[in-house]
Formats: structure tokens, C-alpha cells, sequence
């Protein structure tokens, strides 16, 4: 895939995610569907099968639609919900789902006046630790963040937090390369 195509797909998913947001705002059903996006990326994290099936032009639009159909009935998604995913599918646009609810999700918070960080540790945090992180970013960003965490054991310990296009490194792994890079140096 070329740098061109990256830049097509992102402009479909925003575009798919702008009509979205509209029509969901307009009648009402906006944290009806957020909700449903969200459950529906907790699903996608879950299964692999589901990655696969919608990134892979093997499987037929119609294949894809059948599967997210099911999955919004099993999960009790809102109709509008379920009638994008069928377009999505059938226009052969499914791969850039994910690119759709992360626009989605900017879109709500800007519209919200949410600040959304990403928080990312070694371990899992206690509600404690995440009740903390939250109140120092909202004392430094001035909003309520929401916060939505992942854990990669390979920083070792500490935090990363993107919020936005910035990134606070504060892990240990980050800081024993900047020793190392030092130590090299001297």
C-alpha cells in the first residue's frame, strides 16, 4: 500500500465517519451509536477472526455485511448503527472500519469539548493510579480527559500519554535508551 492510498482510505474514513456523526446527531441516537462503536472495537480487539475478516478483500462484501449484521443483532446495536454497517460492508469499504470509528470518536469528543488520552502502561492500573493520572491531566490540559488505557509490557515500567499529536514518554524503557544513547556518546 502506498502513501497515496493511506491518504484515500483516511479521507474515506472521514467522510463515512462525518455522515455518521450527522445523521446519528440529528436524530438523536448520538451516544446510542458511540456506545455501539466502542463495543464494536472491543470486538474487534478480542478476535482475530474479525480483523481478518474485514481487512481481507478474500472474503465478499456481502460475507462482510452478513457478519457485522449478526454481530449488531447479537449485541443489540441502534438500527442506524446496523443499517452503516451494512453500507460500510457493501461498499466494499469494511477494511477502513476502524479508521472510521477512531474519526467517529474525535468528532464526539471535540463535539463534547473532551479531551481523549491514551494512556499506556506496563501493567494494568488500579483505579487508584488511574483516578490519579486522570486528575494531573486534567489539572495540566485544563478538561476532563477520557481516557482510554492499553498495556505494552515491552516499556518495562512508567507511562506513556498521547493526547492528540503529543506524546509524554515517561517509560523506563524510553529512559534506558536515552542513557544508553549517553553512554555511547561519552
Amino acid at each position: 500500500m502506498t502513501l497515496a492510498d493511506d491518504f484515500r482510505e483516511s479521507e474515506v474514513a472521514e467522510r463515512y465517519a462525518q455522515a455518521l456523526f450527522e445523521l446519528a446527531n440529528d436524530t438523536g441516537a448520538l451516544e446510542a451509536v458511540r456506545g455501539d462503536l466502542t463495543g464494536l472495537t472491543a470486538m474487534g480487539r478480542e478476535s482475530a477472526e474479525l480483523r481478518r475478516l474485514l481487512a481481507s478483500p478474500a472474503y465478499s462484501a456481502e460475507d462482510k455485511r452478513k457478519v457485522l449484521d449478526a454481530l449488531g443483532a447479537q449485541a443489540g446495536f441502534n438500527p442506524l448503527t446496523r443499517k452503516f454497517l451494512g453500507l460500510i460492508a457493501e461498499n466494499r469499504r469494511a477494511s477502513v472500519l476502524p479508521n472510521v470509528i477512531s474519526a467517529f470518536r474525535r468528532l464526539y469528543d471535540q463535539h463534547r469539548g473532551v479531551v481523549a488520552a491514551e494512556v499506556t502502561t506496563a501493567i494494568k492500573l488500579t483505579q487508584k493510579q488511574l483516578e490519579g493520572v486522570q486528575a494531573a491531566l486534567r489539572q495540566s490540559l485544563g478538561r476532563d480527559p477520557e481516557i482510554t488505557t492499553a498495556v505494552d509490557p515491552s516499556i518495562l515500567g512508567g507511562l506513556k500519554v498521547r493526547v492528540g499529536s503529543r506524546l509524554f514518554d515517561a517509560s523506563l524503557k524510553t529512559k534506558l535508551d536515552q542513557m544508553k544513547f549517553a553512554l555511547k556518546r561519552a
